[in-house]
């Protein structure tokens, strides 16, 4: 199993917009093959250590690595790339195994 870790930084005040084009593409993910979750994360109230109001956090796990492979040049995924591009300041792709 793989495990990823995206955090996600949105332009000031772009994290909603952001968002929502991600939660359109959920449904896609959720189908690929190998996916095992899949799904964005916002600070919780009272966090002590945040991301931030501009950030989320894509908790990913995947069956293989060659399923990652797939996922990362799905049609969908490009797509939303395109859609957000211009609304995304900058992301961190942690590819994780378990310890």
């Amino acid at each position: 199993m793989i495990h990823v870790i995206a955090l996600i930084t949105a332009k000031p005040g772009k994290r909603a917009a952001v968002l929502e084009e991600f939660r359109k593409i959920v449904p896609e993910v959720h189908a690929e093959q190998g996916c095992i979750e899949y799904g964005p994360a916002v600070d919780a109230e009272g966090s002590p250590d945040r991301f931030g109001d501009d950030s989320f956090v894509v908790v990913e796990k995947w069956e293989s690595p060659e399923a990652l492979k797939a996922h990362s040049a799905a049609p969908h995924m490009k797509a939303y790339g395109e859609r957000t591009k211009d609304l995304v300041a900058g992301r961190a792709i942690h590819v994780l195994t378990p310890a």
